[in-house]
């Protein structure tokens, strides 16, 4: 099975991030600071970090409530649980 997403770079540290769901479709933005990766010990590529982002914030909301923007900063700090789920 597919993920009901799809990810397109737009820069360094930036993606779109194009979802389906129940609702319809939603387009979030999820930026990252350089070096975010290396700081939280993560051995993925950026876009594989967004990946698991998205799928981690799949269970926890429905696609209409993702926000336009997503930092993944934001995401750490909110969540407890985020980076043991994207680590695993």
């Amino acid at each position: 099975m597919s993920d009901p997403f799809e990810i397109q770079a737009q820069g360094e540290s930036e993606f779109v991030v194009r979802l389906r769901g129940d609702g319809g479709e939603r387009e979030s933005w999820f930026r990252l600071s350089p070096g975010l990766r290396e700081e939280l010990g993560l051995e993925v590529d950026d876009e594989e970090l967004v990946r698991r982002t998205v799928r981690f914030l799949l269970g926890h909301q429905e696609v209409a409530d993702f926000p336009d923007i997503v930092e993944i900063e934001d995401v750490v700090a909110g969540y407890p649980d985020y980076l043991d789920a994207v680590r695993g």
